[in-house]
């Protein structure tokens, strides 16, 4: 049996006796989300949760004076940066920022796959909220929300994490990258779901981390999934038969982008770019 396919046997027959190891949320993400989730919390409250990671406080605030924002005056400090994103979103954006933390691993080889995998996971998540604050922009009345979307894409591609782990197993899949690759195109899907239930997100969440590389997959009415894809175009990271200006076009019509060519806009890859490196920093 090829390296490949014993490695698509393997992570099947786990992921059919529910027994493949799934990623736990980092514990940081846990006590952000128990916070969040008492009923007489406050900004202050969960000010002083994030405040335990320096760098999660960091990025809070390069966050509250991004564009995505709308705000021109800056805030300095991690309380000005909670109050202005506001107690609703703050809980989703600050777990979707936890989330590098479970992109690592102690094996070389396995560290440079899940580094690329993340790096992936940020360009579509941040090309996804640019696009979805335009659209929000011309949608008043959508009850889809920033926050919702931001962690939608964290965690679209979260199934990849189960997959590489097992394939460290099988060091001679490293060697040839399409062999896991074709196992995380097959299966990834599939793991994402469960991880989501086991993390008990909601459906949205399930969904996008179901289907949102499944072409056989579409709702008529706008959705998450249209932006995480949208996004994953733009970054090739998704298969589509034909030009990707086409593609585009599709979006168009159901109302996702303002125009064909928004996607290579200079105010677009601008604010891009200043999404991206919240993440990165």
């Amino acid at each position: 049996m090829s390296a490949e396919n014993a490695l698509l046997t393997i992570v099947a027959e786990k992921i059919k006796n529910d027994s493949l190891v799934l990623p736990t949320l980092p514990e940081l993400a846990i006590r952000i989300r128990n916070t969040a989730e008492q009923e007489d919390v406050n900004l202050h409250q969960l000010a002083d949760v994030i405040s335990q990671d320096p760098a999660l406080a960091t990025r809070m605030i390069k966050i509250a004076n991004g564009a995505l924002m709308g705000r021109a005056v800056r805030v300095t400090t991690l309380y000005q940066a909670v109050t202005r994103i506001g107690l609703r979103q703050i809980k989703n954006i600050s777990v979707s920022l936890v989330m590098e933390q479970l992109f690592v691993s102690k094996n070389k080889l396995v560290q440079k796959k899940m580094q690329r995998n993340w790096n992936n996971t940020v360009h579509v998540t941040a090309a996804a909220m640019v696009v979805f604050k335009h659209y929000q922009n011309r949608t008043k009345n959508t009850d889809l929300n920033i926050d919702v979307l931001t962690l939608a894409g964290v965690i679209h591609n979260i199934g990849v994490l189960p997959i590489i782990k097992e394939a460290e197993n099988h060091q001679e899949v490293f060697a040839e990258d399409r062999f896991l690759d074709h196992a995380i195109k097959m299966l990834s899907g599939r793991v994402g779901g469960s991880i989501m239930r086991a993390w008990d997100f909601g459906i949205e969440y399930t969904e996008v981390a179901e289907r949102w590389s499944d072409d056989r997959f579409d709702r008529a009415e706008i959705s998450y999934i249209d932006f995480i894809r949208v996004a994953a175009l733009y970054n090739d990271l998704l298969d589509y038969p034909g030009d990707k200006m086409d593609a585009y076009a599709d979006y168009l019509v159901k109302g996702v982008l303002p125009s064909v060519d928004f996607m290579e806009s200079d105010q677009f890859k601008e604010e891009y770019t200043n999404t991206v490196s919240v993440f990165l920093s």
